[in-house]
């Protein structure tokens, strides 16, 4: 069972550290600015790991950076945790209109937002990863209707994009050094600025498909790794060093592996 408190106790802890311990007191918004980014990292990883455990406790390091600065706040006279919470409260009430005001239909959160925006970008933070921020700005370009009405429209768009990235290599080809890095040079250039359009076009078909790409990509990372390390065990068994055994015999390596899944979970499927 988990030790329970309520949200004053986490509060007046902290207050109390902040008054008697050293550490606590030297810290400012921009030292604990490192703390906050670990922490939700970890938390991201107890949510992706399912661990109500990790959960529970990773909940409570983020809580804590939410009064470390409330606190810090405070004391500078510039707003405290009662603010924070107002704060959350007014912008809630405010999203749902349609529950807390006079609306009687659901408006979609970008619409709304969209209204008093000045600017696609507005807002959005500048170190947002370049997959989510992607996301985001297409969320908001939909906000104000610049959207295909289906999925069918961004599965054309990535075709027409794979194409062009297709093309760029025929005309110009696949631009490396001689230590496999991309050089940077014009052709490069041209490359990259297709294969960022391919992206993006991905991504927005992913947002229309509904599912968030970051989310979509996390899980192709975690499948690929767990069936590498598969054949890295298969391997191992069999006496074939992976390092030079070459792409023929890794692929079948790789086809047993999916195969050995399939009849685990007893599914079938396309390959994948």
């Amino acid at each position: 069972m988990q030790d329970k408190a309520t949200l004053e106790d986490a509060l007046a802890i902290m207050r109390d550290l902040r008054t008697r311990d050293a550490w606590d007191r030297a810290q400012t918004h921009d030292s604990l600015r490192p703390y906050l980014n670990e922490e939700m990292h970890e938390l991201d990883d107890a949510l992706r790991e399912g661990d109500d455990a990790a959960m529970c406790s990773e909940l409570g390091d983020v809580l804590l950076q939410v009064l470390f600065h409330s606190v810090i706040a405070e004391e500078r006279g510039a707003f405290g945790p009662e603010h924070v919470a107002g704060s959350l409260v007014r912008k809630m009430t405010v999203r749902h209109p349609w529950l807390y005001g006079t609306d009687t239909e659901r408006t979609p959160w970008e619409q709304m937002k969209a209204k008093s925006r000045k600017s696609l970008a507005e807002g959005l933070p500048t170190g947002l990863p370049a997959l989510h921020r992607a996301h985001r700005l297409q969320e908001r370009a939909a906000g104000v209707r610049f959207d295909w009405p289906d999925v069918e429209g961004p599965i054309a768009k990535v075709a027409e994009e794979l194409e062009e990235v297709k093309q760029q290599v025929a005309t110009d080809g696949a631009v490396f050094d001689t230590h496999g890095v991309p050089s940077n040079d014009a052709r490069h250039a041209r490359l990259e600025e297709e294969l960022g359009d391919l992206l993006f076009a991905v991504v927005n078909l992913c947002r229309k498909a509904g599912t968030h790409p970051a989310l979509a990509l996390d899980r192709a990372n975690a499948k690929f790794q767990r069936r590498f390390e598969a054949i890295e065990q298969l391997a191992a068994v069999r006496g074939i060093d992976v390092r030079t055994a070459g792409l023929e015999a890794l692929d079948k390596l790789w086809d047993e592996v999916k195969a050995d899944e399939a009849k685990a979970t007893g599914g079938g499927g396309a390959p994948q």
